[in-house]
């Protein structure tokens, strides 16, 4: 609409309705004439609705992925897997002075990194019990503390451990906590200890013993080196095996580790 036109309307609108000759009144013709006001309104109405279409309009084509940009949804790079150890490398493990169960110059040794929270690591106890029973004195089993930050009652469970092994029974503890994963308590433990003939008052005073802390500290750091962050963790003769793996896993390790040292591999033992 031109500005001429605009001024045209503004003075129609001022000048008021048209009347008829003589009568004061608007005569036939005005009756045929458009009425300024609704020209108005439609004019407002239309622009509104111009206004309305041109927002759809851009942001229609905002969200339309221009062609020199691609879609970033479906070029997203995914994310990195989480890292684990090597299972081609041969890892060096720390096992001076933790508890291990099997003869100290055994050919094979597993190291075992494990949390008594984690109910795989629970799992997986029957099959190095096969394990020990299939090869006895050709594998030791090292114990390793992984407790895992996503268990509340983990920590405390492997000080109790500790404390107990100060008294000769790691092993014997070890079982019981892994037999009652829903009840890791101090009361618990205590009453653990009562019932291996412990001495509770020493149980408790080593229970709050900050040496014992150092030691586990120790062996989750060890873990974080070699990038195991979860359990149960493996390591025969420093071969990495992950998870609650099925007692085949175990053996073709430990058979292949005898090979390598040329020891015969115990009748029992499944063959490759």
């Amino acid at each position: 609409m031109t500005a001429s036109a605009g001024n045209g309307i503004l003075r129609e609108m001022a000048r008021g309705p048209r009347e008829g000759p003589g009568l004061g009144k608007p005569g036939p013709q005005a009756k045929t004439e458009s009425n300024p006001l609704a020209w108005l309104a439609f004019i407002v109405v239309a622009a509104l609705v111009l206004s309305v279409f041109a927002n759809w309009w851009h942001v229609r084509r905002a969200d339309r992925p221009s062609p020199d940009q691609p879609d970033q949804v479906a070029t997203r790079t995914p994310a990195p897997a989480p890292k684990r150890p090597d299972p081609n490398r041969v890892y060096t493990i720390q096992t001076a002075g933790a508890p291990a169960r099997g003869p100290a110059r055994a050919p094979v040794t597993i190291a075992e990194f494990s949390d008594f929270e984690c109910p795989f690591c629970s799992k997986v106890g029957p099959t190095l019990e096969q394990v020990q029973k299939v090869y006895g004195a050709k594998v030791r089993i090292v114990w390793k503390h992984l407790p895992l930050d996503m268990h509340k009652n983990s920590m405390g469970a492997h000080l109790a451990a500790l404390a107990a092994e100060k008294q000769g029974k790691f092993w014997e503890f070890h079982d019981k906590l892994f037999a009652n994963q829903k009840e890791l308590t101090l009361d618990a433990y205590k009453r653990y200890a009562l019932e291996l003939k412990l001495d509770v008052a020493r149980f408790e005073r080593d229970l709050a013993d900050l040496e014992n802390k150092k030691r586990i500290d120790a062996d989750k750091a060890e873990a974080a080196a070699m990038d195991l962050n979860g359990t149960p963790g493996f390591f025969a003769n420093g071969r990495y095996i992950g998870g609650a793996k099925p007692f085949e896993v175990f053996a073709k390790a430990i058979n292949a580790e005898l090979a390598r040292l040329k020891l015969p591999v115990p009748k029992g033992a499944p063959a490759e």
